[in-house]
């Protein structure tokens, strides 16, 4: 592959991903043969872009005079907007699926199901809660944006990784649409997302790739157990939980 057809490939897997995980209006290069499976590495990359946004977001909150408060509520706001609530739109049907379902299929159906029940709107609660409690804590816009782009490119770097190591828990969905990511793919992610993680220092490098690798392990056997695999809703529920386990990290190492 000569150079300028390793660009346009690499630029075209951003772009791809960009559309795909985003509601930002870019252009979507066709780079022909490649899947958004294939693509998927680029993933933190958009993890990047958002958290750029939401940590501007918060820099010019507290810049007119807001509190941490109003500025962690301002920086999430922003991330949401700018990703289209896709990750949290997983966790809540993730959530009604595995807290409402009788069986397997059942399960699966409710997930499918556009309408958000009590266990759905309990998980978004939460994850708003808990990253907005995050990010007030740790106060200062320059540690703000350090936690932000750890936690958004780190968790969407472990996407893939998750993909990975689960089989399909049905035959059709977003999942299989996106096509099969090979382990040199997620293991280029999860090279920008251990990168990322030195945001947070050496001692909070340790401490996330532990607290991730067990918390990657529990939500895989959950999965297995509950519904025999992975969905596209799951896969956005683990970026949750990765992002708010890293949140949490930082805000305990950058306080």
């Amino acid at each position: 592959m000569s150079a300028m057809a390793g660009l346009k490939t690499i630029t075209g897997d951003i772009a791809i991903g960009m559309v795909f995980f985003s509601r930002l209006p870019l252009p979507h290069f066709v780079v022909r043969d490649r899947t958004l499976g294939d693509a998927i590495w680029s993933a933190p990359i958009v993890g990047l872009v958002v958290a750029l946004i939401a940590g501007g977001f918060y820099g010019f909150a507290w810049w007119l005079g807001l509190g941490a408060g109003p500025a962690a509520a301002l920086a999430l706001a922003a991330g949401m907007l700018a990703t289209g609530c896709l990750h949290e739109d997983g966790l809540s049907d993730t959530a009604d699926g595995f807290g409402g379902g009788r069986t397997k299929d059942h399960k699966l159906e409710i997930m499918h199901d556009s309408r958000v029940g009590t266990y759905g709107a309990a998980a978004l609660l939460l994850t708003v809660l808990l990253r907005w409690s995050a990010l007030a804590a740790i106060a200062a816009p320059g540690s703000v944006l350090l936690a932000l782009l750890a936690a958004h490119i780190a968790s969407r770097a472990a996407m893939p990784l998750f993909m990975v190591a689960l089989p399909q828990a049905r035959n059709e969905g977003l999942s299989v649409t996106v096509g099969s990511v090979s382990d040199a793919t997620a293991a280029i992610a999860a090279a920008i997302g251990l990168a990322a993680l030195l945001l947070l220092g050496a001692e909070g490098l340790l401490v996330s790739v532990l607290v991730l690798g067990v918390l990657f392990f529990a939500f895989r056997r959950l999965c297995i157990a509950q519904i025999g695999g992975l969905t596209g809703d799951t896969i956005g529920a683990w970026q949750q939980i990765a992002e708010i386990t890293l949140l949490l990290i930082a805000s305990a190492i950058l306080t």
